[in-house]
């Protein structure tokens, strides 16, 4: 299995400098080579301190200096809010600094303070989202841009740095609602599944989106990416204690960010499914904490294993990212987490067989 990490900047009530933040994620993002982790990401928000990272490219720039062989990705590169020529030329040129180390993770948003301050209309977003995805991968495939759709119009310019490679095979997109995971099959590429509904869910999900993806691309669909927020201790009742504070915490964060105690997603277009999810979320708060902790990864060195194990063999998956620092825990806690889970929990992970070795029928290719 493959293992990456993740850095996500956050500054929950900006109760310490940003430029404190950045120094201590980075100190975590340079770890993760010489720990054994084969990749390195991080996501893009704006204007708050859920996640103060408005470029992830700009970011993996930095790291691809810093590092040798981990591979770079981002969780994810956010379409609606970007130029699409600027933004696959910016993809060229990190994937050619790199020598092709790039992983490119898209998505389209959902959080209305991001788009309001990008003076967006979130209605939008599902389209934008299609036309600057087809824009992107169209060029980095081709080497050129040129579109015309509703919302882009763009005579034809070549992409210099030009790709060197194919970008087929390691492009994902988180997808949350049923209709996003439609989208991804018909663009080709493959799922970065972020946990925020019921595995089995995910799992359900996921079968469609693979036989859609085989009906239009006539080939089995990538084996999904699985990332986690991971709390690991050698102490059990410790690790839900550590897990309750910082991964509970950071779904505060989440509800903060997303404004999903307000109602204002019931009736957004594109946001159906998250209107329902909002709702469901402000009957039990409470519940909601514990239910997003035990979708992530917790517990003694032995118990994640299990865990990421059998999330793994649900979605016939060979790659997990954890997310070790969050929710405002303390840099000397954040490394010691990272640190342990790469002497502890990592090796097994890398010693597992490939996915279609460990449940026949599971994976994609089958």
């Amino acid at each position: 299995m493959h293992v990456g990490m993740s850095v996500i900047f956050q500054n929950p009530g900006h109760t310490r400098p940003d430029r404190d933040v950045y120094k201590e994620d980075m100190a975590l993002a340079d770890l993760a080579e010489p720990l054994g982790f084969e990749s390195i990401w991080s996501v893009e928000h704006h204007f708050t301190d859920y996640t103060m990272c408005p470029d992830p490219l700009q970011f993996l720039s930095y790291m691809a200096g810093r590092t040798k062989t981990a591979k770079l990705g981002t969780m994810v590169v956010v379409l609606p809010w970007r130029d699409p020529l600027r933004t696959a030329e910016q993809i060229s040129m990190l994937d050619n600094i790199s020598d092709g180390r790039l992983i490119l993770g898209l998505g389209r948003g959902a959080g209305r303070v991001e788009f309001d301050g990008f003076r967006l209309d979130m209605a939008e977003s599902r389209p934008r989202f299609v036309e600057g995805a087809q824009m992107v991968l169209q060029g980095l495939e081709t080497g050129y841009v040129a579109f015309e759709g509703q919302h882009y119009k763009q005579p034809r310019v070549a992409i210099r740095p030009e790709p060197f490679q194919s970008f087929r095979g390691r492009t994902y997109a988180a997808a949350v609602s049923p209709e996003s995971a439609r989208i991804m099959a018909e663009l080709g590429i493959g799922l970065l599944v972020i946990p925020q509904k019921p595995w089995e869910h995910i799992a359900q999900e996921f079968a469609e989106y693979k036989t859609l993806y085989r009906e239009v691309n006539g080939q089995p669909a990538p084996k999904p990416i699985v990332a986690a927020w991971t709390v690991v201790d050698e102490d059990e009742q410790r690790a839900y204690e550590r897990a309750r504070r910082y991964i509970g915490g950071y779904w505060q964060t989440v509800l903060d960010h997303y404004e999903f105690h307000k109602d204002h997603l019931k009736g957004q277009k594109g946001y159906e499914y998250y209107g329902k999810f909002a709702e469901h979320l402000q009957q039990d708060e409470d519940g909601a904490i514990q239910f997003f902790m035990d979708l992530q990864v917790y517990g003694t060195p032995e118990q994640c294993v299990q865990k990421i194990t059998k999330i793994a063999d649900r979605m016939g998956s060979d790659q997990f990212t954890g997310i070790f620092s969050m929710a405002g825990m303390p840099h000397d806690e954040a490394r010691a987490n990272m640190e342990l889970f790469a002497r502890s929990v990592m090796p097994a992970l890398k010693a597992l067989p490939p996915a279609e070795q460990r449940v026949p029928g599971a994976v994609a290719a089958e």
